[in-house]
């Protein structure tokens, strides 16, 4: 019987190939499921989630609230955490109330990140223009933009271009509700059937552990996707995004995460799921 081939979407930042390293590389017992990596940055990956694009993939769990009617949430290979999550940045020092109405940068209407600001201060949402999420700061620094949404490694280099901390959206979903902050999950389609994506799950939590236990193995496959990072910023990225919810989502994760989404639903984001 030949091996089943899936397509596998996720990012090319460094908790990503970090995680799938593994699994891609078949460091580890992966049966008979190939997988057939594509990189992309997150918000393609989003888009593409839309139109069905890959069997299984990485999104925002901005994205995810779409759609829970197509795909399954993996309990595996997601990024939450504290001290994580989204900063708004500016020029000059300012505060969130000043910059209602102002033209503010983001990296993708289905980011979680966006979802956030939403969910902060939906006056902060008027004059929104998207742009991948490496651009934002420097848009900020001269001027096009008056503020920006940052994500990634850009909270570890935002001083760097002058800028200055306006909210850390992060923060203020902690305090909010005391939980983690979700930011991207693992998703698989429904169509692949349960028992398929119950060994994919196990599959990506393997595939954690093991780059736990092999960290410098990896570091070839994480630089090869992010060469203009430095070994410093690549090193604080997957120490703050990957973690214990990166293996197993657990009870405070899932709790985070229906947070999310009751807050997001209560919105009219989008709309509530029976699943």
């Amino acid at each position: 019987m030949s091996p089943m081939a899936l397509t596998l979407g996720y990012s090319p930042c460094p908790n990503d190939t970090f995680i799938f390293y593994a699994m891609v590389h078949q460091k580890i017992d992966t049966g008979d499921l190939r997988f057939k990596e594509i990189l992309l940055d997150v918000e393609t990956l989003n888009q593409k989630a839309l139109n069905s694009g890959f069997d299984i993939t990485k999104v925002s769990f901005h994205a995810y609230g779409h759609l829970r009617d197509t795909y399954t949430l993996l309990s595996s290979g997601g990024a939450l955490g504290r001290g994580c999550g989204p900063l708004l940045v500016a020029k000059a020092e300012t505060t969130p109330e000043m910059l209602r109405g102002k033209k503010i940068a983001i990296p993708g209407r289905l980011t979680t990140a966006y979802l956030l600001l939403q969910l902060f201060d939906p006056a902060l949402t008027d004059d929104i223009v998207v742009m991948p999420f490496n651009q934002i700061m420097d848009s900020v620094k001269r001027g096009s933009v008056d503020a920006g949404l940052i994500i990634h490694e850009s909270r570890f280099t935002y001083s760097e271009y002058g800028l200055f901390a306006v909210e850390d959206l992060g923060r203020w979903w902690e305090s909010e509700t005391g939980l983690p902050i979700p930011l991207g999950c693992i998703i698989a389609e429904k169509r692949l059937g349960s028992e398929t994506i119950e060994t994919v799950g196990t599959i990506i939590r393997k595939s954690v552990q093991y780059a736990f236990s092999h960290r410098e193995e990896t570091t070839g496959y994480i630089k090869a996707h992010s060469q203009e990072l430095e070994d410093r910023v690549v090193e604080q990225h997957v120490n703050l995004y990957v973690n214990t919810y990166t293996l197993d989502l657990g009870r405070e994760g899932t709790a985070a995460v229906q947070e999310l989404l009751r807050r997001a639903e209560e919105k009219g984001v989008f709309n509530k799921s029976p699943v």
